[in-house]
């Protein structure tokens, strides 16, 4: 309950025109599974925060996590779904990890190496390195959570991140996300690729 993590997958995925939450990764499950499998490199407490779709997408995915966070208002933003994730944690929680649902290729060793700085040192931010700036995943510690659920819109926590000089770990992967179908054909060739 002191490092406990979530994984955003609340909004409605406009540019890939379907719920892109269900898609089916090659030899991985769905994109929402391989989220909550990369979540829980972090923690073993993992948190979805769902909006739109849901309850289907709950129900469709195969891999469970300790508990949903339903965000009725998803479409007001990335922030709104931060902050309800981070307001349903419990008062044990040094901080958060927190884990997009759609970044499918993230290093599995540097998420570890996320997770063993994070717990040996729970009052820095960790986050993962884009080069000239940081951002997800990462870890927030608890006192950034005023700062973070004081965002707004589609601001994200590397706002906050980038504010205060986060240090930065190298997750090779980070750079590949799926918001389009050109994204998903172009994961779903990588992972054709490495099997």
């Amino acid at each position: 309950m002191q490092f406990p993590a979530l994984v955003l997958a609340a909004g409605g995925a406009s540019r890939m025109g379907r719920r892109k939450q269900l898609l089916v990764l090659p030899g991985r499950g769905t994109l929402l599974a391989n989220a909550i499998t990369q979540a829980r490199v972090l923690s073993r407490q993992v948190h979805v925060v769902v909006g739109c779709g849901y309850p289907l997408i709950r129900y469709r995915c195969h891999r469970q996590p300790s508990g949903w966070i339903y965000h009725p208002d998803w479409q007001l933003g990335l922030s709104g779904s931060l902050t309800a994730g981070i307001k349903a944690l419990g008062p044990r929680a040094l901080g958060v990890f927190v884990v997009l649902g759609d970044q499918p290729l993230l290093d599995k060793t540097a998420l570890a190496e996320l997770a063993r700085q994070a717990k040996a040192q729970p009052g820095v931010a960790w986050a993962a390195n884009y080069g000239q700036r940081v951002g997800v995943p990462a870890w927030i510690p608890r006192i950034l959570w005023p700062a973070v659920t004081a965002l707004a819109g589609d601001a994200g926590a590397g706002i906050v991140l980038n504010r205060i000089g986060a240090r930065p770990v190298d997750v090779p992967g980070v750079q590949q996300d799926v918001d389009t179908p050109q994204d998903w054909q172009s994961v779903r060739q990588r992972l054709t690729d490495q099997s």
